[in-house]
């Protein structure tokens, strides 16, 4: 039996990167110099692959994770995902030219509250990790190139879901900044409703609708 290709391809996000995001901001610190040096010097593919690898493994080996174990995704995330993530850049570009318009502080709002949402539409998705195989398409970008895309498809029981990346190379190597599943950028999904929010509320309108979805995904995982 098949599995349903919504189910399909939140395992994708969930294994990609955004199985969630909720963790303290201090989950963003650099990396040190060495590490950061490697991962510059590796290839986006491979970085990519390299994490892959380690989440699908962790995940394996997690009972709590597998159960939808909320805490437990959270500190998958916070080890194995957001170090390698630009999160600042997933916001701001999601809330799109409001950004700007916001201060520091609904800045700072606005991308903890963007992190609570991933973990919380994404965190069941982690339980459905279990045989996929990941195909990583041929890179087209030139050595001197500091952002990319690479390209994978993931294969599960005769499923094929397409999942990209945007990368960005930074002084503490790669990082990701989007992830395109079946056509569709995750950024992009947001940046419609966000500012549709904005032009009705303003930019705390928006917060305190993240807030509210927030506590309405929280409460059914709680209950589920």
């Amino acid at each position: 039996m098949h599995t349903p290709r919504h189910i399909l391809q939140q395992t994708v996000l969930a294994a990609a990167l955004s199985v969630g995001v909720a963790l303290p901001l201090t989950a963003l610190s650099a990396p040190s110099a060495a590490a950061a040096e490697v991962a510059t010097a590796q290839a986006p593919d491979a970085f990519i692959k390299a994490i892959t690898d380690d989440v699908f493994a962790f995940v394996k080996s997690d009972k709590g994770i597998q159960q939808g174990d909320l805490r437990r995704v959270q500190a998958l995330v916070d080890s194995k995902i957001m170090p390698h993530v630009n999160l600042r850049r997933m916001t701001a570009s999601a809330v799109g030219r409001n950004w700007r318009q916001a201060t520091p502080e609904q800045q700072k709002r606005l991308q903890e509250e963007f992190k609570n949402l991933l973990v919380y539409t994404y965190a069941g998705a982690a339980a459905q990790i279990k045989d996929q195989t990941i195909e990583y398409k041929p890179m087209r970008n030139r050595p001197d190139d500091t952002e990319v895309v690479v390209r994978t498809l993931v294969r599960n029981k005769g499923e094929t879901i397409q999942l990209d990346y945007r990368m960005e190379k930074t002084d503490e190597g790669w990082k990701i900044y989007d992830v395109n599943v079946l056509g569709a950028w995750l950024v992009q999904t947001y940046q419609s409703s966000f500012a549709q929010e904005v032009t009705a509320s303003g930019i705390d309108g928006l917060i305190a609708k993240l807030v509210e979805r927030n506590k309405q995904l929280a409460a059914k995982k709680v209950a589920g």
